[in-house]
């Protein structure tokens, strides 16, 4: 499980907090908030009788100071403004002990614009308690929406039925016993969090010898002699046979199958899943079929019959994403393999996909540490936050949490450990990711920097090359953003850190920052997951004779500097 730790009395360089451990488990109540509703934090302490100055920004602006006194629980109201991200400094004294930490919130009506997807893969029969921890855990990342992996009975029955009423167990496919009274705790939990429930399923799957017409299935020969088919461990309990998602009675059939699913439970939409490039099949007619063109009418087809349930689908290796995006889901979401192996390009997909969806937000399923979870360990940190430093910088967000973190596709795999260090900054990045929304993956686009230089440093710009510092900008309205990726210590380019040994970049301090800029700027402040907990850091500026000059206080993995 991804616990909720306590703050460590660590500071990245350059934090000049003093952290005397007066409180932990700093919390909101909900994931995401609705225009208009009220905000509930909460933090633990043993320390009587306590002062609270807890200071609310929208960016760089500071919006509001307040204090709060002998009370361990307070609410906030935000401004009205829909689709919004704001950072909450929360600083406590007590006598001369002082504890600083930040948390973010998300108001947004629509959780599709900043999508930050988590999973669940395990529904056995669980205490309430265990399943609140679960989802309280969750939240504490912001995750707006879950994808319920494997839950189901059978790919072409999801939901097993008794008659007219859901079985009150079955096993999946992987003989893992499954229990219907925890998939509708995690649901109703989730929904009071208001994160989204999407139920996970393939698009065209069945298993094998159950009934179902031969003319249904997707072949691979035009005398329809062989069923094609994905296999599977010998133990479980079928192979799947690939059905022809172009069989209008197939669609007919899965669609109704769906229906039964919202029927008996309140998932709020469908997690579809794939299996890529299938090489050449045929249907029942012994015509060629072209997979990925077929997504959009089939998605289509689902949205008209079932106009109330969300939809997301898996490109797996961006296989059809330009047909999937025509059917306009939730967001794009792209499972990531080997041909996609570099830094680089993790960019490039986010770009496709931005570009496919006019600008909107997608998620990355990118498993970390892939062959170095073959066995018990933990994860590596650095390969971690440097991938996500370049899939949140990119506009994108990184599915990897749940009940535990992800290292493979079967996402019920489990042998690597959270550090505790790792399981705090990674609080910071999704609260990172959360605040500062706005300038991630708010219609930002590319931009230039020309004759930019740190002394001492060597650069690239837009794309990531070892042993340099990246920096990516982008502009929003009248706002340069400079993104900078510390690539200068990295043994390997490749994001998937597969053995988990990427090397920490070196932090360096007092990085003199020079580029042309013909107009006047009238402010630069810097922002880092890595620094203060993401709060905004007001820059001296230095401008003249075409050029301005400002100095980065430190960079560990990663910096935003934002020019206005």
């Amino acid at each position: 499980m991804i616990d909720r730790p306590a703050p460590q009395n660590q500071s990245p360089a350059k934090d000049m907090r003093n952290v005397a451990g007066l409180f932990n488990d700093l919390q909101s109540d909900k994931s995401r908030y609705n225009p208009g509703e009220k905000v509930i934090f909460s933090l633990s302490t043993d320390a009587e009788p306590t002062k609270i100055k807890v200071s609310y920004f929208h960016l760089n602006k500071k919006l509001k100071t307040e204090t709060i006194t002998n009370k361990h629980s307070w609410s906030w109201q935000p401004p009205d403004d829909d689709f919004k991200g704001y950072l909450v400094e929360v600083k406590m004294t007590d006598g001369n002990k002082v504890q600083t930490e930040t948390i973010a919130v998300d108001v947004s009506s629509d959780w599709s614009r900043f999508p930050r997807y988590g999973f669940l893969s395990e529904f056995n029969e669980k205490s309430s308690e265990k399943v609140e921890n679960i989802i309280a855990s969750l939240n504490r990342y912001h995750l707006n929406g879950l994808q319920f992996y494997d839950w189901h009975f059978e790919h072409h029955q999801p939901l097993k039925m008794d008659g007219d009423t859901p079985a009150t167990d079955w096993q999946d496919v992987a003989n893992r016993d499954i229990s219907l009274q925890t998939i509708q705790q995690y649901i109703d939990l989730a929904h009071d969090r208001n994160m989204e429930a999407m139920a996970y399923n393939l698009l065209y799957g069945s298993f094998e010898s159950r009934g179902l017409p031969h003319e249904w299935h997707l072949f691979k020969d035009r005398e329809l002699k062989e069923i094609d088919q994905h296999p599977l461990p010998e133990q479980w309990k079928s192979n799947i046979n690939i059905m022809n998602l172009t069989n209008p009675w197939w669609q007919d059939h899965i669609i109704d199958q769906q229906r039964t699913v919202y029927k008996n439970l309140p998932f709020d939409g469908w997690h579809i899943d794939q299996l890529g490039d299938r090489g050449e099949v045929f249907n029942e007619w012994g015509d060629r079929i072209s997979i990925a063109d077929s997504f959009a009418p089939f998605l289509t087809k689902i949205k008209d019959n079932l106009p109330d349930q969300e939809i997301i689908m898996n490109a797996v290796n961006q296989y059809g994403q330009k047909s999937i995006s025509q059917a306009s889901p939730a967001f794009l979401y792209t499972e990531v393999w080997d041909e996609y192996k570099f830094y680089n390009d993790l960019k490039r997909i986010l770009d496709e996909n931005a570009s496919l969806s006019d600008g909107g937000s997608s998620v990355l399923a990118a498993y970390m540490n892939y062959r170095h979870s073959e066995k018990p360990g933990k994860f590596n940190e650095p390969g971690i936050l440097l991938a996500n430093s370049v899939i949140f910088a990119n506009g994108g967000a990184h599915l990897e949490l749940g009940e535990h973190m992800l290292s493979k596709e079967y996402f019920p795999h489990n042998q690597l450990n959270v550090p505790g260090t790792l399981e705090k900054k990674l609080i910071s990045y999704y609260d990172f990711l959360t605040a500062y929304e706005n300038l991630l993956r708010d219609q930002v686009k590319e931009s230039n920097v020309s004759a930019a230089s740190i002394e001492g440093i060597p650069l690239s710009f837009n794309m990531a090359q070892q042993n340099k510092l990246w920096v990516l900008p982008k502009e929003k309205d009248h706002k340069k953003i400079l993104h900078s990726i510390n690539f200068l210590d990295e043994n390997s380019m490749e994001w998937r850190d597969t053995e988990g040994k990427q090397s920490k970049p070196a932090t360096r301090e007092d990085l003199r920052f020079t580029y042309k800029e013909a107009q006047t700027v009238k402010a630069v402040w810097l922002a880092s997951p890595d620094i203060q907990s993401g709060r905004p850091v007001s820059l001296d500026i230095d401008q003249k004779g075409g050029e301005i000059s400002f100095t980065l206080p430190s960079l560990t993995y990663w910096n935003m500097v934002v020019i206005e």
